[in-house]
C-alpha cells in the first residue's frame, strides 16, 4: 500500500499542534519581560497608583517586546479586582492567544483606511463584556493613512472612560505630531547581548539541545538586539542539527564566515597583499559563506577595529571575539584609524552596489583590491600640509614627509590618484577640494617629480638621490614661467579665426601659475569678452591652440582687471581692432541676436558692405550647427 509522505506529515498531531519557539517562549508577565525593565517598572507603578492614561505609544526596533508588553499591560488592566482565579485565568489565556473579546488587536498595515477607523469609532461606546476596560492594540500604527489619523484624533483625545489605546510602531517619525502629543510614549531599547545569550541558553536547554558557547554568542550577535530574531535563528539551527549545536553548523546554515577567516582577510588588507586578500575571500566563500554576508561581516569587523583603534574596550565589539581584543588593538595601531575608515567607506559603497548587481562576488573582490591600493593615504595629508604652509617662514626641519616627494609623485602617477573611496580623482575635482594653489603644486610634482615650493619646507633624506629633470622638461618649465608668455599667447591665438580670435587680441597680460595653469588678464570692463571666451566650446578651442604651441595642455583662468572701461577717445584703430568693433556692432543688433537665437548660431566673420542702401552693418556670416550661413 502506497502512502503519501506529505499527507502523513500533514496529518501528524505533532505537526498540527506545533508552535514556533518565539511564540511558545513569549513573556506573559512583567517579570518575564527581558531587556525592557524600565518600561515594565513604569507600567506596573502606573497600575498600582491608579495613574493609567488613556493612550500609550510603544516604539522600538522589531522583536524587542512591544506587542508582548502591550498584551501584558492589557491583561493587567482587564482583570477586575477580586475576580475569581478561574476568570483571571480565562482572561489571561484569551489575551495571550489574541482572542479576548475586550482586547481588540488591529494590524495597522492591513486596516489602515478611514473606513476601519470609522468602524472603530462606532464600537468604542459599547462597554466591555467582562473586563474593566475595552483595550485597542494597534500594531504598526504608522501605516495608517493621514485621513485615518485625522478621523481618530477626537476619539483619541477624549475617549470613553472604559476605553484604552495602545499603539505599537517601529517608525514613530511617521506619526503626526497631533497623535504623538496625545499619547504617553515609551521607547523600547535593543536587548543586550548578554540577555539574549542567556535566554537562548535557557530555551536550548528546555528543548533538549546542547549548544557550544561560541555558537550561542554567534546567534546572539547575529540578532542585533532583537530577541525574536534570535529565537527564530535558534529554531532554524535546531531544525538543522540533532543533539548538539556547533559554531560550524551555525556558520554553514547562515552562510557566514568564522572570525578566523575574517581576521585573515583583514590582515591581508593591512599588509596590502591584494592577492592574499583575494584568495582568502574566495576560500571563505568556497566554504559556504555568501558574498553579501561576507561583505557585511567585514564591514562590521572593521567597525570593531575602528572602535578598538580609538580606545574602545572589549564591550564595544559587535562581531569580533572580546577575548581577541589585544590582537585587534595591535592591528588597529599598526594600520591606523584613517586607513580603517577609508576601508569602511569602500566596503559600505560596495555593499550598496552589491544589492542591485548580479556580480556581487566580483564587486567584493574589486573592493578588497581597492583597499590594498590605499598605501599612500598616510602620506597625502602630510604632503598637503607641507604645501599649504610652504609660504610661511618655518624651520625646514619641522616639515618632513614620511617618504620622498618624488617617490610619492611617481606613486600617484601610477595609481591615478586613488582616493579613499577608490575612485579616480581628476584635476577639477582636486581643485574643488584643495584650491588652485595646492592643486597646481601637486600637478607640478606629478609633472617634474619635485616641487620648488617644497624645497624650503621639506627636507629630502640625504641617502635619496634626486634625479634632475631632462633638458626638454626644463625647457617647458622655462617657457611656462618666461616673460614672453604674452607673446606665446599671441602666436597661439593668431592661428584661430573668428570673433574669439579678435577677443584674444584684447588680452593685456598673461600670468603663468606654476606649470599647470595660465591666468589670462583682460582689460577693465571686458566682462562680456570673458563670458564669451568662458563658453566651453570657445575655451576648449583656446586651450587646444595653446597646447599646440606649448606641446602640453594647461588650464586657462580668465580674469578681468578691476576698474571701469576707459572713457577717453581711443587712438586710430588698427584693422584688427576695426574688425573687432564691427563684429561687436553686428553682434549687438537686435535682428542679428534674434537670428542667432532662432538658429542656435554664432557670428564667425563680418564682410564689408557691398552696394547696400539704407542703414546696414556689413555682411555677417552666421555659423549654425548644421554649417549653414546667412547675411544681414
Amino acid at each position: 500500500m502506497d502512502v503519501d509522505v506529505e499527507d502523513s506529515v500533514a496529518s501528524s498531531p505533532a505537526q498540527a499542534t506545533y508552535t514556533v519557539v518565539a511564540r511558545r517562549y513569549r513573556p506573559k508577565s512583567f517579570g518575564e519581560l527581558i531587556g525592557q525593565e524600565h518600561v515594565a517598572r513604569a507600567l506596573s507603578t502606573a497600575i498600582a497608583s491608579g495613574r493609567v492614561g488613556h493612550a500609550y505609544l510603544f516604539t522600538g526596533a522589531r522583536g524587542v517586546g512591544k506587542t508582548s508588553t502591550a498584551r501584558i499591560f492589557a491583561k493587567a488592566l482587564s482583570i477586575p479586582d477580586d475576580s475569581p482565579p478561574e476568570l483571571e485565568q480565562e482572561i489571561s489565556s484569551a489575551v495571550d492567544a489574541g482572542e479576548d473579546i475586550d482586547v481588540i488587536e488591529i494590524d495597522g498595515a492591513s486596516n489602515r483606511g478611514v473606513d476601519e477607523i470609522r468602524q472603530l469609532r462606532a464600537n468604542v461606546h459599547a462597554r466591555p463584556a467582562r473586563a474593566r476596560f475595552k483595550i485597542y492594540i494597534i500594531d504598526e500604527v504608522h501605516m495608517l493613512t493621514g485621513v485615518a489619523f485625522n478621523a481618530l484624533l477626537k476619539t483619541l483625545e477624549e475617549p470613553p472612560e472604559h476605553v484604552k489605546f495602545i499603539f505599537c510602531t517601529t517608525d514613530p517619525e511617521k506619526l503626526p505630531i497631533t497623535v504623538l502629543s496625545r499619547c504617553q510614549r515609551f521607547d523600547f531599547v535593543p536587548v543586550k547581548f548578554e540577555a539574549i545569550q542567556q535566554r537562548l541558553q535557557e530555551i536550548a536547554t528546555a528543548e533538549g539541545y546542547q549548544i557550544e558557547p561560541d555558537a550561542l554568542a554567534l546567534l546572539a550577535r547575529r540578532a542585533a538586539g532583537s530577541m525574536r530574531d534570535s529565537q527564530s535563528l535558534l529554531e532554524q539551527v535546531m531544525s538543522f542539527c540533532t543533539g548538539t549545536i556547533t559554531v560550524g553548523q551555525v556558520h554553514s546554515l547562515m552562510g557566514t564566515a568564522d572570525e578566523g577567516n575574517l581576521l585573515a582577510i583583514v590582515q591581508a588588507l593591512y599588509q596590502r597583499d591584494a592577492l592574499l586578500a583575494f584568495q582568502s575571500a574566495n576560500q571563505t566563500m568556497s566554504l559556504g559563506a555568501d558574498s553579501g554576508q561576507l561583505a557585511e561581516q567585514l564591514l562590521n569587523y572593521l567597525r570593531d577595529l575602528m572602535a578598538v583603534g580609538i580606545g574602545g574596550g572589549p564591550e564595544v565589539l559587535k562581531v569580533a571575539d572580546p577575548f581577541g581584543h589585544a590582537q585587534l588593538q595591535q592591528l588597529a595601531q599598526s594600520w591606523g584609524v584613517q586607513s580603517v575608515l577609508s576601508a569602511i567607506q569602500i566596503l559600505d559603497e560596495t555593499l550598496v552596489r552589491m544589492r542591485s548587481s548580479i556580480s556581487a562576488t566580483t564587486l567584493l573582490e574589486v573592493a578588497l583590491v581597492q583597499i590594498c591600493q590605499l598605501e599612500h593615504l598616510a602620506s597625502i595629508p602630510a604632503l598637503l600640509e607641507a604645501l599649504t604652509s610652504s609660504g610661511a617662514a618655518a624651520d625646514p626641519q619641522k616639515k618632513k614627509l614620511p617618504q620622498p616627494v618624488s617617490s610619492l609623485a611617481e606613486s600617484l602617477r601610477n595609481s591615478a590618484s586613488v582616493t579613499s573611496t577608490g575612485s579616480v580623482t581628476h584635476h577639477s575635482q582636486v581643485e574643488d577640494t584643495l584650491g588652485p594653489r595646492v592643486t597646481d603644486a601637486v600637478m607640478e610634482i606629478l609633472a617634474t617629480g619635485q616641487s620648488p615650493a617644497l624645497a624650503s619646507s621639506v627636507a629630502q633624506p640625504a641617502d635619496f638621490p634626486v634625479t634632475p629633470p631632462d633638458d626638454s622638461q626644463t625647457k617647458h618649465n622655462e617657457l611656462f614661467n618666461s616673460p614672453e608668455a604674452l607673446e606665446v599667447w599671441r602666436r597661439a591665438t593668431g592661428k584661430i579665426e573668428g570673433l574669439v580670435a579678435e577677443y584674444c587680441n584684447l588680452v593685456v597680460a598673461v600670468d603663468p601659475v606654476g606649470s599647470a595653469a595660465w591666468r589670462i588678464i583682460l582689460p577693465p570692463g571686458a566682462q562680456s569678452t570673458r563670458d564669451y571666451c568662458e563658453q566651453p566650446a570657445r575655451k576648449k578651442e583656446l586651450s587646444r591652440a595653446l597646447a599646440a604651441e606649448l606641446g602640453r595642455e594647461v588650464r586657462l583662468i580668465l580674469e578681468v582687471q578691476p576698474g571701469s572701461a576707459p572713457v577717453n577717445p581711443a587712438p586710430a584703430l588698427s584693422s584688427s581692432t576695426e574688425r573687432t568693433r564691427k563684429m561687436r556692432e553686428v553682434a549687438s543688433h537686435p535682428l542679428v541676436k534674434k537670428i542667432c537665437e532662432l538658429l542656435d548660431a554664432e557670428i564667425v566673420k563680418v564682410h564689408p558692405a557691398q552696394n547696400l542702401k539704407g542703414p546696414h552693418f556689413g555682411n555677417a556670416s552666421i555659423a549654425t550647427p548644421v554649417k549653414t550661413s546667412a547675411s544681414n
